[in-house]
């Protein structure tokens, strides 16, 4: 063992802590002095947050506004609250979001909720609570699709979600079996944590400029229950890794990423796709998916867990049964090599190619986010209340590459880049 590796696993898990919060303000959000920060947490996760606020200022913040949830009162509403409650959503909280970001502030959200909270509540509740809130967040959400401010997401170990990961261990293993876990696919467990985001930031920018190269007209896939091919959107441009946002600031969005991705054309998916992992959306667990696209649109959807809450999802809006997202991650990334199964979105797919239902990324369109809705739309980009990722990659898929004179080339075999 070299004195490098000793000395990473001698850090006691608060310098741990102390150096993914570092990580996650300086790397992964880029906050730059004088710039106010809004964060999303729960409360069990608060000592992370605690953590970022502290290097958050150090960094020069202005101001640190962070915003708890938590459980039981999420679990109350569904219990006690009248059933109108349930097509509400704290409209003026969003508006405030999004006000926040129009005024240049930055926003970081730690992941890390129960996958199964909602799991046992009434899927008709579940699909409109969920849809009042993506109506009332659309404004601000629309700042971070376009990439106008720097933003991340990083993760928080909690009990229930660590308990979901590793049920059959003592709740104090499983928790410290997952904060392991995040430390390991966080990078955070190397002896220079920057230096090798920097290193890992410059690959995925490495991959997306072949793509962009490639300027592939359509993806055909082939693996278990998938026979699938997806149009990419006229002037699509692949990313990877870090990008400046709108307001100048370079941000890693996604603490862990893996992925390169870019937007698909809306009217151009046609086949079967079937899910390779669990999606946990919203507090519900959705497993076993498998869709049928005709001319860019789910006409068939199917669950062996959860059908009710992803019919109401595919309904929320013309575009949530649309793709808004496609992309490629190898079977070898670290997350897959784990093993794990997170029934975490930002880990989950970044173990394996995805898709994404609802909203495209204009950031992902030559001067994309220059362009009006109109003109995002002609180019093919999808408009949608909803952002959905769930995971179709696998060490068996095969992605080729169609190019526009109709010409195959391999793209992926068994998972791997070809």
């Amino acid at each position: 063992m070299t004195p490098a590796e000793t000395a990473t696993e001698a850090r006691t898990q608060a310098e741990s802590l102390d150096q993914l919060a570092s990580v996650a303000v300086n790397v992964g959000l880029g906050l730059k002095p004088g710039q106010e920060l809004v964060m999303t947490a729960s409360v069990d996760t608060l000592p992370l947050a605690r953590r970022i606020t502290e290097q958050a200022y150090r960094a020069g913040a202005s101001l640190v506004t962070t915003l708890l949830a938590d459980d039981e009162s999420t679990l109350a509403r569904y219990h006690y609250a009248p059933d109108a409650s349930f097509d509400s959503a704290a409209k003026w909280l969003y508006d405030g979001m999004a006000e926040a970001f129009k005024s240049g502030s930055a926003r970081l959200a730690i992941a890390g909720g129960n996958p199964n909270l909602l799991s046992n509540e009434d899927p008709d509740k579940v699909g409109r609570a969920n849809r009042a809130v993506s109506q009332a967040y659309r404004p601000a959400l629309e700042l971070i699709t376009r990439h106008q401010i720097n933003w991340t997401i990083v993760a928080g170990a909690t009990p229930a979600w660590a308990a979901a990961m590793f049920p059959m261990d003592a709740p104090d293993l499983a928790l410290d079996k997952l904060w392991a876990a995040i430390f390991a696919t966080t990078r955070i467990n190397t002896p220079d944590p920057v230096s090798a985001w920097k290193a890992h930031d410059a690959e995925l920018h490495k991959r997306a400029a072949f793509l962009n190269g490639k300027r592939y007209y359509a993806l055909q896939y082939r693996g278990p229950g998938v026979e699938f091919r997806l149009g990419l959107a006229d002037d699509h441009e692949w990313l990877g890794g870090g990008t400046t946002a709108g307001n100048g600031n370079y941000c890693i969005p996604n603490m862990p990423t893996e992925e390169v991705f870019t937007t698909p054309h809306k009217d151009r998916a046609d086949g079967i796709v079937t899910a390779s992992k669990p999606l946990s959306h919203q507090g519900t667990m959705i497993e076993g998916i498998r869709v049928r696209f005709e001319r860019g649109r789910i006409v068939e959807a199917h669950a062996t867990r959860g059908q009710e809450v992803l019919q109401k999802l595919i309904d929320t809006d013309d575009g949530a049964g649309r793709l808004g997202e496609v992309a490629l991650v190898p079977h070898s990334s670290p997350i897959a090599q784990s093993g794990l199964v997170f029934f975490n979105t930002l880990f989950d797919e970044n173990a394996a190619s995805h898709i994404a239902l609802g909203q495209s990324y204009s950031s992902c369109l030559i001067d994309g986010d220059k362009l009006s809705p109109e003109q995002l739309a002609a180019k093919g980009a999808n408009s949608s209340l909803i952002h959905v990722d769930w995971m179709i990659g696998s060490e068996h898929l095969d992605i080729d590459g169609i190019t526009a004179s109709g010409a195959s080339e391999p793209l992926m075999r068994k998972g791997e880049w070809a």
